[in-house]
């Protein structure tokens, strides 16, 4: 694989990897429930990319191996799922 290639997967890899966490960032400053499950969808989507990413990694010989970095992924992706799923469930408190 050409350094250009490589170029253009290691920098979509830093993208989708940084936009996770910014997002997560951006969810604890949310204005609304809805903001906070949104920003938290975001963060899950570009989990996912970045899954894809990683997995092509395996499948280039010249890359390292991306598996310990993939399930430390598949656990950050357990979790958004479930703040997500809880969130929706989540009543608010009228007083």
């Amino acid at each position: 694989m050409d350094k250009i290639k490589k170029y253009t997967i290691s920098n979509q890899i830093l993208r989708s990897g940084t936009t996770i966490g910014a997002n997560i960032k951006e969810a604890q400053n949310a204005e609304s429930k809805l903001n906070f499950i949104h920003k938290l969808k975001i963060s899950s989507k570009e989990a996912d990319e970045l899954e894809y990413w990683l997995l092509l990694c395996n499948e280039v010989e010249s890359y390292p191996n991306a598996d310990a970095l993939l399930e430390q992924l598949t656990t950050i992706k357990k979790l958004l799922n479930k703040i997500i799923s809880t969130s929706k469930n989540v009543k608010p408190i009228i007083s």
